[in-house]
């Protein structure tokens, strides 16, 4: 498959040992696919907006994938001559209880001319004419993409009168080695022009509230968080996760030594980059932002000390700002009650800014 520039993984064989089956990362949506292992054609054995999210094979061929989309949650099905056969129906009477929002494609241009793609969703009772609060959440990696699959927090804030937007900027998956490649040792650009290009599309559609803005990410997405609060003062609320900007104190304290000397060059050898990329905290007087800064206390891949540094500064600076650190956590927040308590953290931080009680 020498001309297929996208992200593949699950590798198997056919029972006869003539194709390879392998599932296929393309612009918002994972595809089931195979492939002749002499090489040749792509095949798409299901595609659609959905994500499979895996899949398994019998000795005799037949196949079960594991998949969902944006408004059904991940089940079992039978893939059956190009088509999926429902097996499971685990989560279909929580559904069927439960108004979700809708998800579409929108697509838009940036500064540089590129096509960028995103996810827009709308809450439920979505009406035409009305401007929303909108709320720009930013993925991490940043190789990674926003996907036809069921998210519970782009659900949460619809649900909550929210429209949300989830853009796949330059660096991120789905796109290209090149789309991916973009943003090598030039962290915090082309990210950024493609993120705001996506506020201003939706914002053209008539549908957002410009004065109501709010953004929001974790892990990498945090970090462009930082990046974007440090460029305009457009959002009036900000929440960002497992975050960091003052990159240097990141090396030999987070786990991407190796990146770091091959993409950045050491500290020693190339410090006016790291300053460069550092902007967010060398520039935080320029930052006006309210903002929600959280991580784990015992995270190794982006340790709580960027959240800090950063959250110390807006403190500084008069700009409010709050701290939340889950102790014994890590890059993910998995004990359940700190999973409920960061959801409503958010839902409070961006209603306090964004949707204020009016007398």
């Amino acid at each position: 498959a020498a001309t297929l520039d996208r992200d593949v993984g699950d590798l198997s064989w056919t029972p006869d040992g003539r194709t390879i089956r392998f599932i296929l990362g393309d612009d918002r949506a994972v595809h089931l696919a195979t492939v002749p292992a002499e090489g040749g054609a792509v095949t798409r054995l299901i595609d659609g907006r959905r994500v499979i999210w895996t899949y398994d094979a019998a000795p005799d061929g037949r196949l079960v994938a594991r998949a969902a989309t944006a408004t059904t949650t991940p089940e079992l099905f039978a893939v059956e001559k190009g088509a999926l056969r429902a097996l499971t129906h685990v989560n279909d009477s929580l559904l069927a209880q439960l108004a979700l929002g809708t998800t579409e494609d929108v697509d838009f241009k940036n500064k540089d001319g590129l096509t960028v793609g995103a996810l827009l969703v709308k809450p439920a009772g979505f009406q035409a004419g009305k401007k929303y609060p909108l709320l720009l959440w930013i993925h991490g990696g940043p190789n990674g993409q926003d996907q036809h699959a069921f998210a519970f927090q782009r659900e949460l804030y619809a649900a909550n009168g929210y429209l949300l937007l989830a853009v796949n900027y330059r660096g991120s998956s789905g796109r290209g080695q090149a789309w991916k490649k973009a943003i090598f040792a030039d962290w915090g650009n082309k990210e950024v022009q493609d993120l705001l290009a996506g506020v201003d599309h939706v914002i053209s559609l008539g549908i957002a509230d410009p004065e109501r803005l709010g953004i929001g990410g974790w892990s990498y997405g945090g970090i462009l968080t930082d990046y974007i609060i440090a460029t305009t003062t457009r959002f009036k609320a900000a929440s960002s996760g497992a975050g960091s900007a003052l990159q240097t104190t990141m090396y030999g304290t987070d786990q991407y030594i190796y990146q770091y000397e091959n993409e950045l060059g050491a500290p020693w050898k190339n410090p006016k980059l790291w300053e460069k990329l550092s902007y967010p905290f060398y520039k935080a007087d320029r930052i006006k932002t309210p903002t929600l800064f959280m991580g784990g206390e015992k995270d190794a891949n982006v340790p709580i000390t960027g959240s800090e540094q950063m959250y110390m500064a807006l403190k500084s600076l008069g700009v409010d700002a709050q701290l939340v650190v889950y102790p014994g956590q890590f890059h993910g927040i998995s004990r359940p009650s700190f999973v409920l308590d960061r959801y409503q953290r958010y839902l409070g931080w961006y209603d306090k800014y964004l949707r204020p009680i009016t007398p």
